[in-house]
């Protein structure tokens, strides 16, 4: 899907998403692993990495 590595960073790194209301969060992946990132329409702590297709 991406030709080149700055792009593939811009659209994939650091971004995950609602496991429940699907709404997207820019995150580091350390604070959404320990449970401190909530999602801000929601207030759920399940995140999930954005899929890469």
């Amino acid at each position: 899907m991406v030709k080149f590595e700055e792009a593939s960073a811009r659209i994939l790194k650091n971004i995950f998403v609602c496991r429940v209301c699907k709404s997207k969060i820019r995150a580091p992946s350390l604070k959404v692993s320990q449970g401190n990132v909530k999602c801000r329409n929601c207030d759920s702590h399940k995140l999930r990495p954005k899929r890469k297709k």
